[in-house]
């Protein structure tokens, strides 16, 4: 029986992002404490927690880092172990979208209709700096940053980024999901 813990108590230092500087309140630390002792959730945590043990990524790679991307399905790696082995090649059985390598203005509209054809709630991962923000390529071939045609929800950083880099990604997402933050089509529109 999974027992719901803070992320500090797994070791992970994003807590300052999530919670409030001056920790929770007397009634909060009695209700988590009644939690793990009998075992009760709510349907809204359930929920997360099986978001993050289902996540199936979309392959959409462009450049470089897709090698990096593909890295992370070996049994170095083994991404199976957060139950995103199954990398789809439909939008409509995928609800991750990585996004690893540098976006032409041409594939801005392949982009944007694998996106839009991707079930909700749906996420993306803006892998490299390509990516991110078109890296090295400051022309007028390169779109300067993927979040111009979807909303990201996670940059990784790298120029490429290794596996362990985009596990670290992979990681902070599922964070996110676990505290109830919606994902960023949700939260902020994006440019048109």
């Amino acid at each position: 029986m999974a027992v719901d813990k803070r992320l500090r108590d797994h070791g992970l230092n994003s807590e300052r992002l999530l919670w409030p500087t001056k920790g929770p309140g007397a009634f909060e630390n009695e209700v988590a404490q009644m939690e793990r002792a009998v075992g009760l959730t709510t349907l809204e945590k359930a929920v997360a927690w099986a978001q993050t043990k289902s996540m199936w990524p979309d392959t959409f790679g462009l450049a470089c880092c897709a090698i990096e991307m593909m890295a992370i399905v070996s049994s170095r790696y083994d991404i199976a172990r957060f139950g995103m082995e199954a990398f789809r090649a439909s939008p409509r059985q995928a609800d991750l979208l990585i996004v690893s390598g540098r976006v032409a203005h041409k594939m801005a509209a392949p982009l944007r209709q694998i996106y839009d054809q991707m079930l909700e709630p749906k996420w993306v991962i803006a892998m490299g700096a390509c990516a991110s923000s078109a890296g090295m390529f400051n022309n007028y071939t390169t779109i300067q940053g993927v979040d111009k045609i979807v909303a990201v929800d996670v940059y990784v950083p790298g120029c490429p980024p290794r596996p362990e880099a985009l596990m670290e990604g992979i990681i902070r997402l599922h964070e996110r999901v676990l505290a109830g933050i919606p994902p960023a089509y949700e939260v902020r529109g994006v440019a048109s």
